[in-house]
């Protein structure tokens, strides 16, 4: 298959909403995405136009992008571009006016932007629930599992004297 592939910089511009399917769980957020360019009369750089994209991340990647990310936060995400055309119900246009042109990425990968940050990195261990995961309590609700109990926290070790 001949699917188009690419690689975007920016900023997480909705929070992730996450929700499981019969398929496995799925994440879906807006991320925002400006051009940027040297100045050179004046010596800076500026901001150019920003655009938007619906970013899906499926399974795995779904349940780590709901545990990790938050609005705001600068990301690299790579994965298939995907581009669709919808009507959109709208009495008060004409037809033509009433299409709209969605561009959404089916994410492969997503990590923070380390240019612009630091990350720690959490390896999820195979066969424990995912951080998102409901747990069960013996029919008696439903019980939100904490993301701390899934991946042990590194200790910070103080430098030598």
């Amino acid at each position: 298959m001949n699917d188009t592939m690419v690689t975007l910089v920016g900023n997480v511009a909705t929070s992730v909403e996450y929700r499981d399917t019969a398929t496995g769980g799925v994440a879906r957020f807006r991320f925002a995405v400006t051009a940027r360019r040297w100045d050179r009369e004046r010596g800076t750089w500026t901001d150019g136009h920003t655009s938007f994209y619906t970013v899906f991340a499926w399974r795995a990647l779904g349940a780590n992008l709901a545990a990790s990310v938050s609005v705001g936060e600068p990301l690299v995400v790579h994965g298939r571009l995907r581009v669709r055309e919808e009507d959109v119900p709208d009495e008060g246009r004409p037809p033509e006016a009433r299409r709209r042109t969605f561009v959404d990425i089916d994410a492969v990968a997503v990590g923070h932007d380390l240019t612009r940050g630091t990350a720690a990195f959490r390896r999820v261990v195979k066969g424990e629930p995912r951080t998102t995961e409901r747990q069960g309590n013996g029919g008696e609700g439903v019980v939100e599992r904490d993301p701390w109990e899934v991946a042990e926290v590194p200790k910070v070790l103080e430098p030598a004297a």
